[in-house]
């Protein structure tokens, strides 16, 4: 909603989305490491750190 519809014609969302989903990842495969940090911004999670320990679940979106 706050994207300029000028920008969908310089950047075709639908192109782009489809190609950032295609992705190299296949079922059973590791996830690539990363770090994040904390909501509260007090420190640093790395992936690798939390592999073999317990699972993990990554949700991307909204929470507020």
């Amino acid at each position: 909603s706050k994207t300029p519809d000028v920008a969908f014609f310089l950047f075709p969302f639908k192109p782009l989305w489809l190609i950032a989903r295609k992705g190299r990842l296949k079922v059973g495969d590791i996830a690539p490491d990363f770090s994040l940090h904390t909501v509260d911004k007090k420190s640093l999670v790395q992936l690798s750190s939390l592999r073999g320990q317990k699972p993990v679940v990554l949700v991307f979106g909204s929470y507020t």
